[in-house]
């Protein structure tokens, strides 16, 4: 058994030596069924569950002869297979300070609120050691951030994706962020989304719900799923229609916040999002600066809670960014 903890995988190390892939017994009889994160804590007895969990959801267990990582802890094991482990490359255990500049809508000695630009990765993962939201809040707050979410995640109570723009509340002490949580375990936080969509959206008002989970047939993509997968809804409002129906402005509210829960279910309307690399279909016939929006055209622009310590029930908006400014000028001349 390799002897290596993921804490050794975090170290900061100025060699080129890469870290030898552990593997996993196959899976036998007795085994298959069993959740992933519990088969390789058992078969990795070094590691603990949190940390294989922590290494499932940083991209670095692969099923042999698959090129693509497991990414679900719950994923269920069938007889026969086999999984390596990567440990990812050596970084600092702890993310760095950097003078990264924040659009700060809202800052007290609790919390603080942030207007996140498209292409601002939200913590340090695989591939983004640094240059992080998380890495910013380290230089602005110090050390005045919650520590709930881990060394990587001070701070950090939910995300948005990388090219998605918008608020972002964060927790600068445990209180808060517990409550904080608290919130959005019960839908209680008030979320709402500008998205710029394919194809004319019929209805004024609709709900959206299905489980969502990994694509069975591409595990790099989110689907809604019949069976496993995590409840999911998501309210919308069509605002505008461009081009005779080539495309639709629209407000979603989300009930939930699953990863890609926008994206996934107004792709599973045949609406997918303007810009959408993954889940996204441009039609034919549009011009090309419409057709190639370099990101999902999807933007965070309300955000409503309630003050974990004033009990002050607090919104916030922002308009639309300039790249969705100048799309919608486009779309609007269609």
């Amino acid at each position: 058994m390799n002897n290596n903890t993921y804490d050794d995988f975090l170290v900061d190390d100025t060699t080129d030596n890469k870290k030898t892939p552990l593997l996993s017994p196959i899976v036998s009889s007795q085994d298959k069924g069993t959740r992933l994160d519990k088969f390789l804590s058992a078969a990795f007895s070094d590691l603990s569950r949190n940390q294989i969990i922590r290494l499932i959801n940083e991209e670095n267990i692969y099923r042999i002869d698959e090129n693509i990582p497991v990414t679900e802890p719950d994923y269920k094991v069938k007889e026969g297979e086999q999984y390596t482990l990567t440990p990812p490359n050596a970084i600092p255990a702890i993310p760095q300070a950097e003078n990264i500049a924040l659009d700060i809508l809202y800052e007290d000695d609790d919390l603080l609120v942030v207007n996140k630009p498209a292409g601002l990765v939200v913590h340090p993962g695989a591939g983004n050691h640094s240059g992080t939201l998380v890495n910013a809040l380290l230089a602005h707050c110090h050390e005045t951030l919650s520590g709930i979410g881990g060394v990587k995640r001070p701070g950090i109570v939910h995300r948005i994706d990388k090219d998605t723009s918008g608020i972002l509340v964060v927790a600068k002490n445990d209180f808060t962020h517990i409550r904080l949580s608290e919130q959005f375990e019960h839908h209680s936080i008030e979320r709402v989304y500008d998205a710029f969509v394919w194809g004319y959206v019929r209805n004024l008002t609709g709900v959206i719900t299905g489980n969502i989970g990994r694509s069975p047939t591409n595990r790099q993509k989110m689907a809604i799923v019949k069976t496993g997968g995590k409840h999911a809804t998501t309210h919308y409002e069509r605002i505008s229609v461009f081009g005779q129906g080539l495309a639709s402005h629209i407000k979603c509210i989300l009930e939930t916040g699953r990863t890609h829960q926008i994206r996934v279910h107004m792709a599973s309307l045949g609406h997918s999002l303007i810009g959408d690399q993954i889940y996204g279909i441009p039609n034919k016939n549009t011009p090309e600066e419409i057709k190639y929006f370099p990101r999902q055209a999807l933007h965070a622009g309300l955000l409503g809670f309630t003050h974990p310590r004033t009990q002050e029930r607090m919104t916030f908006e922002t308009p639309i960014p300039e790249d969705m400014e100048q799309l919608l000028t486009l779309l609007e001349e269609l």
